[in-house]
C-alpha cells in the first residue's frame, strides 16, 4: 500500500506540472494523430442505429459538449458517456500493446467535453490529454488483470481521473488523490461479454469515462484522498498491482509514442492474422482454400470461434477477420455478416497457440498463417505486429486520413475539422467552440 501511494503521489506531481509546450516534438505530433483517430473513428460509431437508439433513449439535455459527428450539443457527462462507448463500438480505437488495451479511449471523452464546458485553452487540454493517455497505460502496465477480465474500464480510470484532474488545474495533492480515487473505480468486466456480443462491453468505456470525471471533481471539492486503492482494487481483487511501473522512466518515456493505429474492425488480436492473408491474398481462389491455420500467443488463442450472432462477437473472432480479409479484401465497419460464403469460409480458420510466438510478448503480438489449397499446396506468412503499430509499419496522418474518408463517405467536412483541431490544438487560445464544431451538421437533427 505504501509504495502505491508513494508511486501515484509521484504521478500526481508530475501531472499538475505537466506542460504540452515542453513535451518532445514527436509526442505532440503523435497526440495530433490520437486525437484525429478519436475523433474520426467517434464519428463513425456516432452512425451506428445502435448509437442512434442509445441517444434518443438518454434524450440528454442540451449543453456546452459536442455529440461528436451527431448533430447535437449536450451535457458533459453525457458527452462524455456517449461518445466514449462510438468510440469503441467498431473496435477501431488506438490502442497500446504495452498497456494491453486503449489508454485514450478510457480518458480522451471526458477530457474533451469537460474542455468544451470550461472553454479551456489548447495548451492545458493538450497537456489534459496527455496525461490521461500516460497514466492510464502506466495503470496498464501496473496492472495484470486475473484470466478472463477484460480491460475496459479498468486500469484505465485513473488517466480518466488525471486528465480531468489536470484540465481543472488541480495541485500535485489534489491530481494524486482523483488519480486514487479514479482507481478505486473500476469495472470488473469479464471477457466473455466481448465475445459473446454482449453491448455492456462498450458501456464499460462509457463508465470509465464519467467515473474519471468523478474522481476529479471530488478532489476538487477536497474530499477525495491518495490512500494507495489501486494495490487493493486493480491487485488484490482484479488481479496484481506493481506500483513500479507508474513512475517507470516518468517524464522520459512517453508511452502515447509506442501505441498503434487499426485499419481493421475487429480486436486487434485478430489483426496479425488479417495481415498475414492480405498478404498471401493476391492470385488465392478462396473457393480452393481447404483450411487455415492461424498460430499465435496466448493472449488471443481465446478469440477461436467460427460463429458469431452480432458485430461485436464478430470482432472478437480471428475466424472471422480472416475469413472477411480472405473474401473482401479488408476487415470493413460495414462488412456483411450474414455472407454464406464468409461463414463457409470462417469455419475452414482453426486458431492454435504457439509456444515461440507467446514468448515474444510483449514487443511482438505475432501471428504465422498457413493456407491450405485443394491442390496439395500450401503458403505460409508470419508477420511480428499487425500494420499500424508504432514498431511495425507505423500509419501516418496522409494514411489515418484516407482511412476516416473511406469509412465516412460524405462527412469531408467533419473529417478536415477534425485534423486541423487535432494539429492546432496546443496553440489554440480557448478550445470550446472548436470543440463543439466537432458535432457536425444541424443542431437540432442528426445526420443520415
Amino acid at each position: 500500500m505504501t509504495d502505491a501511494v508513494e508511486a501515484t503521489a509521484r504521478l500526481g506531481e508530475w501531472v499538475a506540472r505537466l506542460d504540452a509546450a515542453r513535451a518532445p516534438g514527436p509526442v505532440l505530433d503523435r497526440l495530433s494523430l490520437v486525437l484525429l483517430d478519436v475523433i474520426g473513428v467517434t464519428a463513425l460509431g456516432a452512425g451506428l442505429e445502435d448509437a442512434r437508439a442509445m441517444r434518443s433513449a438518454w434524450n440528454a439535455p442540451d449543453g456546452p459538449a459536442p455529440l461528436i459527428g451527431a448533430g447535437r450539443r449536450v451535457s458533459v457527462d453525457a458527452a462524455a458517456w456517449l461518445n466514449a462507448t462510438a468510440l469503441v463500438s467498431l473496435e477501431l480505437d488506438e490502442g497500446n500493446k504495452y498497456a494491453k488495451g486503449h489508454p485514450a479511449a478510457h480518458g480522451f471523452p471526458a477530457v474533451l467535453a469537460l474542455a468544451a464546458e470550461v472553454d479551456a485553452s489548447g495548451a492545458d487540454t493538450a497537456a489534459a490529454l496527455l496525461a490521461a493517455y500516460e497514466v492510464a497505460s502506466r495503470f496498464g502496465r501496473a496492472s495484470r488483470l486475473r484470466p478472463g477480465a477484460h480491460p475496459h474500464g479498468s486500469w484505465g480510470v485513473a488517466g480518466a481521473a488525471a486528465g480531468c484532474a489536470r484540465l481543472l488545474g488541480l495541485g500535485p495533492e489534489a491530481v494524486a488523490a482523483a488519480i486514487d480515487t479514479g482507481a478505486g473505480l473500476p469495472v470488473a468486466g469479464h471477457f466473455a461479454s466481448a465475445t459473446d456480443g454482449n453491448p455492456v462491453r462498450d458501456a464499460w468505456m462509457g463508465a470509465s469515462n464519467i467515473s474519471g470525471l468523478v474522481a476529479a471533481r471530488m478532489a476538487s471539492a477536497g474530499s477525495a484522498r491518495n490512500t494507495g486503492t489501486a494495490a487493493l482494487s486493480l491487485g488484490t481483487l482484479l488481479g496484481e498491482f506493481d506500483p513500479s511501473e507508474l513512475t517507470e522512466g516518468l517524464g522520459d518515456r512517453w508511452d502515447i509514442a509506442r501505441g498503434y493505429f487499426k485499419r481493421h474492425a475487429s480486436c486487434s488480436f485478430t489483426h496479425p492474422a488479417a495481415d498475414a492473408v492480405l498478404d498471401l491474398r493476391p492470385g488465392l481462389d478462396p473457393s480452393r482454400i481447404t483450411a487455415v491455420l492461424v498460430e499465435t500467443h496466448a493472449l488471443a488463442a481465446g478469440l477461436a470461434s467460427p460463429r458469431w450472432d452480432n458485430r461485436l462477437s464478430a470482432m472478437f473472432s480471428t475466424p472471422f477477420a480472416v475469413a472477411a480479409a480472405l473474401l473482401h479484401g479488408e476487415v470493413g465497419p460495414r462488412t456483411s455478416l450474414e455472407d454464406p460464403r464468409l461463414r463457409a469460409l470462417a469455419r475452414r480458420v482453426r486458431l492454435v497457440e504457439a509456444d515461440d510466438l507467446t514468448a515474444r510478448l510483449p514487443d511482438e503480438r505475432a501471428a504465422r498463417v498457413t493456407v491450405a489449397l485443394a491442390d496439395g499446396t500450401t503458403r505460409i506468412r508470419e508477420v511480428p505486429n499487425p500494420v499500424g503499430d508504432a514498431d511495425h509499419h507505423p500509419l501516418d496522418e496522409w494514411e489515418l486520413l484516407a482511412l476516416l474518408r473511406r469509412w465516412l463517405p460524405g462527412r469531408g467536412d467533419l473529417i478536415g475539422r477534425a485534423a486541423a483541431f487535432a494539429r492546432e490544438l496546443p496553440a489554440l487560445d480557448h478550445a470550446g467552440d472548436r470543440l463543439r464544431e466537432l458535432a457536425g451538421g444541424d443542431e437540432t437533427k442528426e445526420p443520415k
